[in-house]
């Protein structure tokens, strides 16, 4: 992508356009699968604080983290295959600023109806939304119980500041990618679809790494430093 901007050209290769592709849903549903692990962490961390350093080891962390990377690999090789094992017949212009299942589809000649249905209730629908997000609702109902039995209010306060900015990613994430792609057709537009796009692949990585640093002391007062002069 960062090529094709400043080359201006927009061309992609077959096999460039299939890699692509899988580097983006392999990415994309371990995003998922790692946020499922933070709130299975915050959970730990406010409902069993005693046992959190001895629950969420070094090793136990290594093995979550490698299983959310291992785990989406032969899904994503397994719809990647059966995407581009499709007939091309028709414009080869892609609608779109990356190669995305949608406008992948959409070239395809003959009926695309099993190859749709697999990915969005195989791929989408189980593995990389409807799994993981219930995991993280299940955690955090569960969050939600032990705080509200918290006495203080300074408690409570601290228990949510905890995990406020995580679930502004989970907010930011999973909204725009199930409009994306559990959304009906018909009611979206091509352009609506690219913008919404842009925010879960461009926008939200972006602002990932200031959500989760803004509950970092050392940062806000270094970004303190920074504006008094700045702005004297």
């Amino acid at each position: 992508m960062l090529m094709d901007l400043w080359t201006q050209k927009g061309h992609i290769s077959f096999l460039a356009c299939a890699i692509q592709m899988s580097f983006f849903l392999m990415l994309g549903g371990t995003e998922c699968l790692l946020l499922a692990v933070m709130a299975y962490d915050r959970y730990v961390a406010i409902c069993n604080p005693l046992h959190y350093a001895l629950v969420m080891n070094h090793k136990v962390c290594s093995q979550l983290v490698a299983a959310s990377w291992i785990s989406t690999v032969p899904p994503v090789i397994g719809q990647t295959w059966m995407i581009f094992s499709l007939p091309f017949c028709a414009s080869h212009t892609i609608n779109h600023f990356f190669c995305d299942v949608p406008p992948i589809l959409k070239l395809a000649c003959g009926d695309t109806f099993v190859n749709e249905i697999s990915f969005f209730v195989a791929a989408v629908a189980v593995v990389f939304i409807m799994a993981p997000f219930l995991l993280i609702v299940v955690s955090y109902g569960k969050i939600i119980c032990n705080i509200l039995k918290l006495s203080s209010a300074r408690g409570r306060s601290k228990a949510f500041s905890t995990c406020s900015s995580h679930l502004t990613v989970v907010v930011l994430f999973y909204g725009t990618a199930t409009i994306t792609y559990l959304h009906p057709k018909p009611s979206q537009s091509e352009g609506t679809g690219k913008l919404i796009s842009l925010f879960y692949t461009v926008f939200i990585p972006t602002l990932n790494p200031i959500i989760y640093t803004l509950r970092n002391k050392d940062i806000m007062m270094a970004l303190r430093k920074l504006l008094t002069k700045l702005l004297p």
